[in-house]
């Protein structure tokens, strides 16, 4: 049942809007527009009296920026970042229309609603409460609503990072997407913190054979030797490599848990239940086969076959991934790496987590905090490039029993209305705060 429309907050509305617009990206450059939610965005930020700059990388790929005044000029700039496009969607798997932004059961449903068009929301009524109320963010925010983070920021985030570094003066740190959210670890909630990401390898392996008639033996096809090193890198088990973050973060789990301080990290993190989905990455690096690409024709043996495969080191161990992934594939086995980024690790001892966990805490008294490292990535790492360092901090108060972790780039992604209006009071009382 579709629930009353008159009663949306204005964050709920924004980001049914955005979800309304269309902007799945398939990556390496096929993508729909973010133009018009760009346009969209850019309407709302001047309609606070702001000035905004679009910037196109390539025809239809816009980002939007601009820069609110902070009541202290002396202190650093913090970068305040969403993205507007999504990943694709294959709409006879969900219950709803993907795109219709539609209201139920109390929750926002749609590509987008966790990935991230409900922070870009929460982000433009944040700064709309402070400018409406005549007051400014203590410091300055430079925000910025980026093109093509789900191609790993190739025409967003990144093309801006190097052509226009001076977008970003001024700033040290910045805030985005996946971090700030609550899981429920036993019978206590807690917020995840997200202090660091792991690195990013998108790699194409290539296996070469004799092209041939379908009908004859072929010891050297193709396929085939595509297929085993498909496997062999699917089925590979990383060792766990514990870093200060997830190191920290499994000691105060297993201390919730009341498991003894020795338990093997694994173990820990499992024990988490629905968390687990985005923790237990973390510990170790992935090797995940995505795509496969083979043949023109049922008869036709082809001379080579491709796979594209997704791997994601821990930080700093980019090299002696590579040259693992090298030998889980084994000879014969060409492989190019076609987007490459580096892994992230901040410290949670810093002004900037404890200015968000007092604003959690100001709304969600007595819940805990805690770091963690996204096994994913986000434009965080573009700006890094500048010196700036990022941090997720998407505050949402979610149910126990919601999956949140496992709707990203999943079907049927949905958010609570509540949990939408929570994370606007809390982002704007860190704006204000910070």
């Amino acid at each position: 049942m579709t629930d009353d429309l008159e009663a949306l907050s204005e964050t709920a509305r924004i980001a049914r809007d955005l979800i309304r617009f269309d902007t799945s990206n398939w990556g390496n450059g096929k993508a729909n527009s973010e133009t018009d939610a760009a346009r969209y965005v850019g309407d709302f930020l001047e309609s606070l009296g702001l000035s905004v700059e679009y910037i196109d990388s390539a025809p239809g790929r816009t980002s939007v920026v601009t820069r609110v005044p902070g009541a202290n000029p002396e202190l650093p700039a913090l970068v305040v970042h969403g993205h507007l496009d999504v990943v694709p969607v294959d709409p006879a798997n969900w219950s709803v229309d993907p795109f219709a932004g539609e209201i139920r059961d109390g929750m926002l449903w749609g590509r987008g609603a966790v990935d991230m068009k409900n922070m870009d929301a929460m982000i433009l009524t944040a700064i709309a409460e402070i400018l409406r109320s005549g007051d400014k963010p203590n410091r300055e925010l430079i925000v910025a609503f980026f093109s093509d983070e789900e191609n790993g920021g190739v025409y967003g985030s990144h093309h801006i990072a190097m052509q226009r570094p001076e977008v970003f003066a001024g700033a040290t740190e910045a805030i985005s997407e996946v971090g700030g959210y609550s899981v429920t670890i036993g019978d206590e909630r807690a917020y995840l913190i997200q202090t660091g990401e792991k690195a990013l390898i998108w790699a194409t392996i290539t296996a070469h054979g004799d092209a041939a008639h379908g009908s004859r033996v072929i010891p050297n096809n193709a396929v085939t030797k595509l297929a085993e090193a498909v496997v062999a890198l699917g089925r590979a088990e990383w060792p766990v490599t514990m870093t200060r973050t997830t190191t920290s973060l499994v000691a105060e789990l297993a201390a919730m848990l009341d498991l003894p301080a020795d338990t093997d990290p694994r173990e820990v993190v499992a024990a988490t239940g629905l968390a687990a989905g985005f923790l237990g990455p973390s510990l170790a690096t992935t090797s995940n086969p995505t795509q496969l690409s083979a043949g023109y024709k049922h008869n036709v043996i082809p001379d080579t076959a491709s796979a594209a495969i997704d791997i994601r080191p821990l930080p700093g161990t980019e090299n002696e991934v590579l040259d693992r992934i090298r030998e889980i594939v084994g000879p014969g086995i060409d492989i190019e790496i076609t987007v490459q980024d580096i892994g992230l690790e901040n410290d949670f001892d810093t002004p900037i987590v404890a200015a968000m966990a007092k604003s959690l805490g100001a709304f969600d008294p007595g819940a805990r905090m805690l770091p963690y490292l996204l096994s994913g990535g986000t434009d965080n790492k573009a700006l890094a490039m500048l010196g700036i360092r990022g941090y997720g901090f998407a505050p949402l108060k979610l149910p126990a029993d919601l999956d949140f972790p496992g709707m990203f780039h999943g079907v049927d992604e949905r958010v609570p209305l509540d949990a939408l209006d929570f994370g606007h009071r809390v982002l704007t009382d860190f704006l204000r705060s910070y």
